[in-house]
């Protein structure tokens, strides 16, 4: 099937998606309080014990990127979810019946959830200039810095969508995300500088890609605490370039499996 006709199928199956985020009260309360939740809690929480020292308007704009690149990895979470439980409740099986294209489904899935990660983003943002987070870079900078961490998302979404139609349970996949995830996101320089972990948790986080998308969101934003050490390995030195070498092997590796594992799932 030409890639005209992809492309429109996959922008219905996203609409569809996108629909579906205003009419479910659930996915609106995520999407909009939960990422103010975040930002509020680890502004105060985090910032407060740390502003014992009266460094706390500083830990905030250092805190920003990692929230954001936290927020935007679990919000790939939902591609997995949605599409197991579109498995589960047999809508998969109406779409083989409607003459689309197959990779649609998948591709309208994940690009639904760049405009969830959007709006997750919007809301953060609007909270961190609330509590005092401000951007220090330029205009351009500041956007590539945006788009860095939606392109990486998107890339983990694929993940997500490979492990949705490989285990068909929206609770096992959720359960499985966060075991993964959660250790990923805190292993990193997302909510503490790299100095602070210990040696062992150091090179696991120099090398973590969570962590050089952080890094260079951050330096992006000019959030780069006055007197921070340079880093010495190349994935921090290099954090845009390594945050987009993991998202091209990322997807060249889970956008053909996620495929694969839909087609089989469909033909069961």
């Amino acid at each position: 099937m030409r890639a005209p006709y992809v492309l429109s199928d996959a922008s219905v199956v996203a609409w569809r998606n996108i629909i579906k985020i205003k009419r479910v009260p659930d996915l609106l309360v995520f999407t909009t309080l939960s990422p103010i939740m975040f930002v509020l809690l680890f502004a105060y929480v985090f910032g407060g014990a740390i502003g014992q020292n009266g460094n706390a308007q500083a830990y905030r704009e250092f805190l920003m990127a990692g929230i954001f690149a936290q927020t935007v990895i679990f919000g790939a979470t939902i591609t997995g979810a949605g599409l197991a439980e579109d498995v589960k409740k047999g809508v998969i099986d109406r779409f083989r019946s409607l003459p689309m294209a197959p990779s649609a489904v998948l591709t309208g899935r994940t690009l639904s959830d760049v405009i969830n990660n959007v709006i997750v983003l919007i809301v953060m943002s609007l909270t961190g200039l609330i509590v005092g987070w401000r951007i220090r870079g330029g205009f351009w900078d500041a956007a590539a810095g945006y788009l860095l961490l939606i392109v990486f998302a998107y890339a983990v979404s694929w993940i997500m969508a490979w492990i949705g139609m490989l285990v068909p349970s929206p609770e096992v996949v959720n359960n499985a995300s966060f075991i993964v995830i959660f250790p990923l996101t805190f292993i990193a320089v997302t909510f503490v500088p790299l100095d602070t972990l210990p040696g062992p948790l150091q090179s696991i986080a120099e090398w973590n890609p969570v962590s050089s998308a952080t890094q260079a969101s951050r330096e992006l934003f000019g959030n780069i605490p006055a007197g921070t050490p340079q880093p010495t390995a190349w994935p921090l030195q290099h954090a845009a370039l390594y945050t987009l070498i993991w998202t091209v092997v990322i997807l060249l590796i889970f956008v053909p499996l996620a495929n694969l594992q839909y087609r089989r799932s469909t033909s069961r």
